[in-house]
């Protein structure tokens, strides 16, 4: 194996990317790998990125917008980084040949990057036995019992070695700003992330979020937290009034903070919230009717039914039958 080279240094020297794209894959993941190069670029006023669509065969990609993406051979790449992005569909996807053309990349020294379900055909290949690596919070339940040879974390992306991975779209764009700082200092990748209207910019460690807090933070920190605790408790809900004494207030206190943060009572967020990863995991999981009931705090699988049923109009069954 040849050693891959050190992508992370100062340096002025052009970087050939392959955005290896599968079927299944959504435009927004591979936005957030391309557009920061093509940003870079343009603040620079120089080629500092340059980049190809790759596929098996060169076959045309469809993406779950409909968009029909043109692609190159991947056999034909050469470059120090390939980028691989991934949707749905994996167990489809995740071909032989794929795997070969992979461990190809990573024994000829290219480094290589999963996006979004990229972590995913990564692992399946066996390339991220012994790495730290993460993947989409949606995802991290099914991954960790799959590949459990793969320190998993929940972390917004990881670097481990010659591999990066990250959570999802908005992680990539974290990821790529990364790299261009390592690569040509801060004040340009800021100028990048400017042109996104970027911020704030995450730390890599950073944990991933179910629920979007940033707006809510900023004048409502105490709510903010508590959301964080409600997505952690999904499968054991504590009461609210349980919740309001955890954060040393009352509970007419937390109706009222909550009220005003959200515009919604906290218990009725809590069980929307509960419903919705119902919802998810029925769709993208081959979990039982009673497991998804369980993962998501229904103690009675009655009475979990007629929540589902009386939120989204028609039973689990029903809605797996629609997808």
């Amino acid at each position: 194996m040849i050693s891959a080279k050190n992508i992370w240094q100062n340096t002025d020297a052009p970087l050939h990317v392959g955005l290896l794209v599968l079927n299944d894959s959504n435009m927004l993941s591979l936005a957030a790998a391309v557009d920061p190069m093509r940003a870079c670029n343009r603040r620079a006023d120089r080629v500092l990125f340059s980049w190809q669509f790759l596929a098996q065969g060169g076959q045309e990609v469809s993406l779950t917008s409909g968009m029909v993406l043109q692609t190159e051979d991947i056999s034909g790449f050469i470059g120090d980084l390939l980028i691989l992005v991934a949707g749905f569909g994996l167990e489809q996807h995740s071909t032989p040949a794929l795997t070969i053309a992979l461990r190809r990349c990573v024994v000829d020294g290219t480094h290589l990057w999963g996006v979004d379900g990229g972590s995913w055909v990564m692992a399946q290949a066996g390339l991220l036995d012994g790495h730290r690596a993460t993947c989409h919070w949606e995802d991290a339940e099914a991954f960790a019992r799959r590949f459990s040879a793969v320190n998993l974390v929940p972390d917004r992306y990881a670097i481990s070695g010659p591999f990066a991975t990250t959570g999802g779209a908005s992680p990539c764009i974290d990821l790529m700003l990364h790299l261009i700082t390592s690569r040509h200092g801060r004040a340009l990748s800021e100028r990048v992330a400017a042109a996104f209207i970027y911020d704030p910019i995450h730390a890599g460690e950073a944990p991933q979020q179910m629920i979007a807090t940033t707006r809510i933070a900023a004048k409502h920190p105490r709510i903010a937290r508590i959301l964080k605790q409600m997505e952690n408790l999904i499968d054991s809900p504590p009461t609210i009034k349980a919740l309001a004494r955890a954060n040393g207030i009352s509970t007419r206190k937390l109706e009222l903070e909550f009220k005003a943060a959200t515009g919604r009572a906290p218990g009725t967020y809590f069980l929307d919230l509960r419903l919705s990863e119902a919802r998810r995991r029925a769709i993208d999981s081959a979990q039982s009717v009673q497991e998804i009931a369980l993962a998501c705090g229904f103690t009675s699988q009655a009475s979990f039914a007629r929540a589902f049923r009386q939120a989204f109009g028609q039973s689990v069954t029903a809605l797996r039958r629609q997808h």
